[in-house]
């Protein structure tokens, strides 16, 4: 199966905001020496550690929008050659961050003409011996990737000659999500799986097979190894019946469960709790919103599941179930960690303090019900709340004696259990906490010691299976390098909102529902040509102790702190030396214990041809998956303002050193012509040079840093509407049309929904909005499309709706690239729509844009000495 070829810009698409095709998936390795660590950054085995990808979208059929793919890398410094590996893995957090997508990308499908030679049988020297290529059916590898979309390489092919291949501007590397749903579902294998007893690797459809013995070689280490005669068959089509040689994608799964304490336990009979940790020094206006969204979040949640509720400003109060004619709480106090005593006199009381949503849905509604606001005059900043105190008193409710107990066996829950804390300002009393003034004279001391408590107090909610998700809203500053740690290393998520209102209260719910695996272990394995030099991701090094070892196994291995559908890994890899051989291989493998407490095994298995001619390498470049990995790899090292400036200047160095490279050099010029095979890549990096994750376009460097961690751990769908937004204009009938993302879409008479990630903006022309009637159905259609088109998204983006002209349009505008700059000629190539607007249009259009000095983009590139791409 094949994805339908990718419009190009201006193409013309048409969608129905309603009815969508609930088909369409939506968001979200080898052996090497081990690289050097960097301080601070999460330690996988051997590469830098970084995160996830994501098809592009596209439309695949008159009615409905749909995800596609593509997409390249590279990295910063282009003349020096490359280091050792670094571990920079951002953030330990796991999760979904965002409030874009899980669209679930769906993986370029390779070109016709990229299918893999088919492998000729190998002959041993103990005689007439012929090892079979098992499957014939997986002669064409360009189907055979596309199943496996879980794992994005930015190019379908590789460059045999090591130094074109590791020039770094470009680079090589691949998206992998071991949380995605995959359409269609992956083969499942109620078995132990057959592995090479020599490197670890599993049996798969690439695997040569000696019919008679039934032994296989491995594709990884080229050992060979028995299969118990599993694998004996009379012709290697009898072979096909066997799902781990006839799919890449399969998943090995064991429901019995080998871990002490735990039986499998049904998701009808007992959930995950969920505890919410409410912040109690709100305003009037703020609790109002935060009680309709608690209230509506409640009514959300199905009968069977659990959940607890804590209040906390100086003290924190434990609701109690029990009481159903009135909202009764147990009170300890927030100035330290709670003594286990009074642990144990909460736990082994007579209260119930998590309790099923049938029994206890009206009592949750009036705990909400009762809450009050702030009473004393005291500033928002400078209110004592024991955030840090609150979280631990929630992880010793969720361990307590409050799961059930049947014949001396504790039946727990599948999946990680959640706490969601709704925070309305920064923790400022007991551990963990930060004085109130930034000015206090022990300021970075005490901020240095409540961020290694609050790492240490996530790391404790990991080991105890508990996710930490910190939901953020209002305008008091909340000191997010504080909580970041605490949300990072437990596997969850931290997200800002403007207020507790609708986007708040989406999120809310999402964080509750969405599924999460625990004990989650990453392998990675590749043919012995191929270096990964860094991992971006939700994950840290797995200890030798938490994975099987085998004699020779050069796994990079990754102890993954949750599996959820919308996070991935972004893997930077190079070639070791001139490959020789005629293809390589990758394979996946992810262990995990889903929802349901059953031990699952992904593996996902690869094999890429290599080529000598560079063309046929850029062919097969995915602009916009290697995109994604650029831009991974550039944020992991703009911590700071100032970095994201400097990072903006190896985004140009990068768009040089490519077209030098591969380019070629306009006749009597200095120029030279970017490759006509990447003309989609330039606009992907301008995109992400000028947009919120390295522009100027966020104001508070908390909301950067909150975006920036989101998206290193981001799926591929949201990670790349995070870098380029999506542009869809309405017309006439509620049918949109997709556009390049570009100023002159800002036509008077129209409506556009841009989609950028963590916010959607719809907008209306001033034309359009003096038409009572027509602006109220197009802006009704913009909505039911922006709804649509996020509504699996976690975090939940913000809907903001505006007109021509007004102050808030500004936010629209700076994301839109200013191609109204550019000669008319260069406007009609890359934004084909204004051929169909008469020159009446065309100069009311010209004269509604005011000049600023931000470059367009054929201006940028220029300015580089380069010479943009003609539009695919």
């Amino acid at each position: 199966m094949t994805n339908p070829p990718q419009p190009s810009h201006g193409y013309s698409v048409t969608v129905t905001p309603s009815n969508p095709d609930p088909s369409t998936p939506q968001p979200e390795k080898n052996s090497a020496p081990p690289p050097k660590m960097i301080p601070g950054a999460p330690r996988f085995p051997p590469p830098k550690l970084q995160q996830d990808q994501f098809p592009s979208p596209l439309f695949q059929n008159p009615n409905l929008l749909s995800p596609a793919n593509g997409v390249k890398s590279s990295v910063p410094h282009l003349s020096t050659p490359p280091g050792p590996p670094v571990f920079t893995s951002p953030v330990r957090p796991a999760a979904v961050p965002f409030r874009t997508s899980p669209a679930t990308p769906q993986p370029v499908a390779f070109s016709s003409g990229s299918t893999l030679p088919t492998s000729s049988p190998l002959h041993f020297s103990n005689g007439s011996v012929e090892l079979q290529h098992q499957v014939s059916l997986a002669t064409e590898d360009s189907k055979l990737v596309n199943e496996s979309s879980c794992a994005l390489f930015s190019a379908h092919k590789v460059l045999k000659q090591k130094k074109l291949a590791n020039v770094q501007s470009l680079g090589f590397g691949a998206l992998f999500s071991p949380g995605r749903e995959i359409f269609p579902g992956p083969q499942i294998i109620q078995r132990d799986p057959h592995r090479c007893h020599n490197c670890g690797a599993y049996a798969n459809l690439y695997c040569k097979i000696l019919l008679g013995s039934g032994q296989w070689q491995c594709v990884i280490c080229r050992k060979l190894n028995g299969s118990e005669g599993e694998y004996v068959a009379p012709s290697k089509e009898d072979l096909c019946n066997l799902p781990e040689l006839s799919s890449p994608v399969v998943d090995y799964v064991q429901t019995g469960n080998k871990r002490p304490g735990f039986i499998p336990v049904s998701d009808s009979r007992m959930s995950a709790p969920v505890v919410l940790v409410i912040d109690d020094c709100l305003d009037e206006p703020h609790l109002q919103h935060l009680q309709s969204s608690l209230h509506a979040f409640v009514d959300s949640l199905p009968p069977t599941a659990r959940i607890g509720i804590i209040l906390y400003g100086r003290t924190v109060s434990v609701y109690d179930f029990s009481e159903e004619s009135m909202a009764s709480a147990d009170v300890l106090p927030g100035e330290k960690s709670p003594i286990q005593e009074s642990l144990k006199a909460l736990i082994y009381g007579t209260g119930v303090y998590l309790s099923p949503m049938h029994a206890s849905k009206e009592v949750a509604h009036k705990i909400f019900s009762s809450l009050r606001p702030y009473k004393l005059n005291i500033a928002e900043a400078l209110r004592d709340r024991c955030l840090g105190t609150a979280v631990e008193v929630a992880l010793a409710i969720i361990q307590g004696p409050s799961a059930e107990m049947s014949r001396g066996v504790v039946k727990r829950a599948g999946g990680n259990s959640r706490i969601i804390v709704c925070a309305g300002g920064p923790n400022t009393y007991g551990p963990g906490s930060v004085p109130h003034s930034l000015s206090h004279p022990n300021y970075p001391h005490l901020e240095k010691t409540a961020l290694k408590w609050m790492e240490n107090l996530g790391r404790e909610a990991h080991r105890n299976n508990t996710v930490v998700d910190i939901l953020c809203a209002g305008t008091c500053p909340i000191r997010v390098p504080i909580l970041q740690p605490l949300a990072k290393a437990s596997g969850g998520v931290l997200v800002l909102h403007d207020d507790f209102g609708e986007a708040f209260g989406v999120n809310l719910q999402r964080a509750s529902s969405r599924a999460s695996g625990s004990h989650g272990l990453l392998e990675i394995r590749c043919s012995d040509d191929i270096l990964i030099t860094q991992v971006v991701g939700p994950g840290e090094e797995a200890h030798v102790d938490t994975h099987e070892t085998f004699k020779n196994d050069n796994a990079l291995c990754i102890q993954m702190l949750s599996v959820e559908e919308t996070q991935s890994f972004a893997l930077s890899m190079e070639t070791k030396g001139d490959i020789k051989s005629d293809c390589v291989y990758f394979q996946f493998a992810v262990q995990y214990a889903n929802v349901y407490q059953a031990d699952i095994s992904r593996v996902v298995t690869v094999r890429l041809p290599t080529v000598d001619s560079v063309s046929a390498y850029l062919e097969s470049v995915q602009d916009e998956v290697a995109a994604i990995l650029i831009a991974k790899r550039t944020l992991l090292r703009a911590k700071k303002h100032l970095d994201a400036m400097d990072m903006r200047g190896t985004i140009d160095e990068r768009i040089k050193d490519i077209a030098l490279k591969f380019g070629s050099l306009v006749p009597k010029s200095k120029l030279h012509r970017f490759p006509k095979e990447l003309s989609a890549l330039p606009e992907l990096l301008f995109h992400l040079r000028r947009g919120p994750l390295l522009g100027s376009i966020v104001g508070h460097e908390d909301e950067r840093s909150v975006l920036r961690n989101l998206f290193l751990n981001a799926s591929f769908d949201l990670s790349l509407r995070m870098v380029a937004p999506r542009c869809l204009m309405h017309r006439e009938g509620g049918t949109f049309e997709e556009l390049p993302a570009y100023d002159l879409a800002m036509q008077s008479d129209t409506a556009v929904v841009l989609d950028h990630g963590t916010d959607v903006f719809i907008w209306l022309g001033a034309e359009l909005a003096a038409d009572e009637g027509r602006s109220a159905a197009a802006l009704a259609a913009c909505r039911t499309l922006a709804e649509e088109i996020t509504e699996l998204r976690f975090p939940a983006p913000r809907i903001l709706a505006f007109k021509e002209g007004s102050s808030q349009a500004r936010y629209f505008v700076s994301r839109l690239i200013p191609a109204h700059k550019d000669p008319p000629y260069e406007q009609e190539a890359r934004f084909p729509q204004l051929r169909s607007l008469t020159p009446e249009q065309r100069t009311k259009l010209k004269s509604s844009f005011i000049h600023f000095d931000d470059p367009s983009f054929c201006e940028w590139m220029r300015g580089l000495k380069v010479v943009p791409p003609e539009p695919s």
